[in-house]
């Protein structure tokens, strides 16, 4: 079933994503290859945000397509899928309020962003927002909700 606003599926979505923490994202590399790998996005209503390496094989694969594909599976019969576009967040007041809030999210869902970084102004500190197009939360046998966002 779709639904037409965020809220009609947020609780639920939050649910899942804050017990689950970790999921695949999925990007395709120059030759259309798909590439799974484990991240730990910290979603702010329908925006996650991942703190990432500028210079990694994601971010090259990124500058290729900025379509991926997100996946929690913590149970078969309900899965959180999210299509977004990812995109670097250079703007340094942005990154210093993320910073904070994954910081000021309690762990395990939150985290201290330092223990990876050395400050927001470390050059190897990146933050991907991931921005949904789509996102699909499964309950089997009960149904599927579907979101749409603006892309």
């Amino acid at each position: 079933m779709e639904v037409t606003d965020f809220s009609e599926i947020q609780a639920e979505f939050e649910e899942r994503v804050q017990a689950v923490i970790y999921c695949m994202l999925v990007t395709t590399d120059h030759n259309m290859r798909p590439r799974s790998r484990v991240v730990h996005p910290v979603w702010e209503g329908a925006t996650g945000w991942v703190t990432s390496r500028r210079h990694s094989p994601k971010a090259q694969h990124l500058e290729y397509n900025p379509y991926v594909s997100v996946a929690y599976l913590p149970n078969p019969a309900k899965p959180v899928y999210a299509e977004c576009i990812a995109s670097w967040e250079d703007d340094r007041e942005e990154k210093a309020r993320i910073w904070a809030f994954l910081k000021a999210t309690p762990a395990p869902y939150g985290f201290d962003p330092g223990t990876i970084f050395s400050s927001v102004d470390d050059p190897k500190y990146g933050l991907l927002k991931l921005t949904p197009w789509r996102i699909e939360v499964p309950s089997i046998p009960n149904g599927t909700l579907i979101w749409r966002g603006s892309n």
